[in-house]
């Protein structure tokens, strides 16, 4: 149950770091809700599955999931550019979760 909460944490996280991109300063109260709503509900997850996972595994983990989701996000929604080496690297961040999970 920890490796499921902690997938939803960080896709949480990809939720913040998308709605960071809208916040204009924090003026913008509504997407500033939803980051500080997603950056809560992703911290909380992180420290729950942390609690029977190793907190550097968990960390690591949480962290590539992120990284990677926002990487997608933006290059789906946001027109960022999908080239050849940014696709390698984030198939490296998957094969990294990988190892992190079948070593865990």
């Amino acid at each position: 149950m920890a490796w499921l909460w902690l997938i939803l944490g960080g896709l949480f996280e990809i939720g913040f770091t998308t709605s960071l991109r809208f916040v204009d300063g924090f003026r913008n109260v509504p997407w500033t809700f939803a980051f500080l709503v997603s950056v809560a509900i992703s911290m909380a997850l992180l420290e729950l599955a942390a609690r029977t996972i190793p907190m550097g595994t968990a960390y690591a983990v949480w962290g590539g999931i992120g990284a990677m989701g926002t990487v997608a996000v933006g290059m789906i929604w946001f027109d960022e550019p999908a080239t050849t080496i940014r696709l390698l690297l984030i198939l490296l961040i998957v094969a990294a979760i990988a190892g992190l999970r079948l070593t865990a």
